[in-house]
């Protein structure tokens, strides 16, 4: 069944701006993939303003189209993509509460057969995002960021956006082994998240090496490490250098240009995605909207694979 895209032809400047101009609906069960907002970054240690990155994304997203240029494939005649809206947080100041709402919410989408496409909000949402989703079998992690986001803890708390994969890895959420991270880079007052990500096995691309092999090796060593079963992907949008990205929280130099890592996503086509997210969008930080068209333009390229593994999988 096709999406409706009439709202989708009219001027982009028309209308309410659902993350990619796609019909809202109030319920997960009404579409194959519903796109959800996560409004929070009580897990930040530095720029704040993550919180604000859902509305800039919704808007900047009315900037894409339908068809996409590579594969000539509408997503939307794949399967029904829908906007879910947002996660709620009546008590936004208790950080646990806020991870345990996010995860009770995404049990419902997993429950009701929709695949979600979330956009954040800090990296802190995809631990209890990827624990809902996995309900206790782990998945594949594609990680493509400029940090590990595996530490310990933070200022007194384990949940914060340096930490949701060592969460997770505990959780028995991902498997390390089946888990790659790309693109990692930035000087570092600890090697703690090295040292552990390396221990437990997973595959840790420094941006280094991503230089070294070109993105078309590194896309193998993705594919070959996912392998067969099924996988999540998380995109901090640090990942790209802050000549594309500037309006994030924890900006790194020397990482992707946007052409690399469209190039990158469009390379794992036909892995068996469940979900993904693009996180750490912070618009007070951003120049001209770059930030947010980048990170909505991601989200198409995120879409397109989701919509692939439906279409796979009916």
């Amino acid at each position: 069944m096709a999406t409706d895209q009439s709202g989708m032809m009219q001027p982009r400047y028309h209308g309410i701006p659902s993350f990619m101009r796609a019909p809202i609906v109030d319920t997960p069960d009404q579409a194959d993939i519903v796109m959800i907002g996560v409004p929070f970054d009580g897990g930040v240690t530095n720029r704040p303003g993550a919180r604000l990155g859902p509305r800039e994304l919704r808007n900047q997203s009315s900037l894409m189209r339908t068809i996409h240029p590579s594969t000539r494939v509408n997503p939307y005649n794949q399967c029904t993509i829908a906007d879910l809206g947002d996660v709620d947080f009546p008590e936004v100041y208790n950080l646990d509460n806020c991870v345990e709402r996010i995860h009770d919410f995404y049990q419902g989408v997993r429950n009701s057969g929709a695949v979600p496409l979330s956009a954040g909000g800090d990296h802190c949402i995809s631990y209890p995002i990827i624990k809902a989703l996995a309900a206790g079998k782990p998945l594949a992690l594609v990680h493509i960021d400029a940090h590990t986001d595996t530490w310990d803890s933070f200022g007194g708390s384990k949940y914060m956006h340096g930490t949701p994969f060592r969460r997770a890895v505990e959780a028995g959420a991902i498997d390390p082994k089946r888990t790659i991270q790309i693109g990692i880079r930035g000087a570092q007052n600890s090697d703690e998240g090295w040292v552990y990500s390396r221990d437990t096995g997973m595959r840790v691309v420094f941006m280094d090496e991503v230089v070294e092999l070109g993105i078309n090796e590194v896309i193998g060593e993705a594919r070959r490490i996912a392998g067969d079963g099924q996988v999540y992907l998380s995109f901090d949008i640090d990942a790209l250098d802050p000549t594309h990205a500037p309006g994030t929280g924890t900006p790194e130099s020397g990482g992707f240009t946007s052409r690399e890592a469209i190039a990158l996503l469009r390379g794992l086509k036909g892995l068996d995605f469940i979900g993904a997210d693009l996180v750490e969008v912070s618009p007070p930080f951003d120049v001209g909207g770059l930030t947010a068209l980048n990170g909505a333009t991601m989200m198409y390229e995120l879409l397109c694979l989701l919509a692939d593994s439906v279409a796979a999988r009916t």
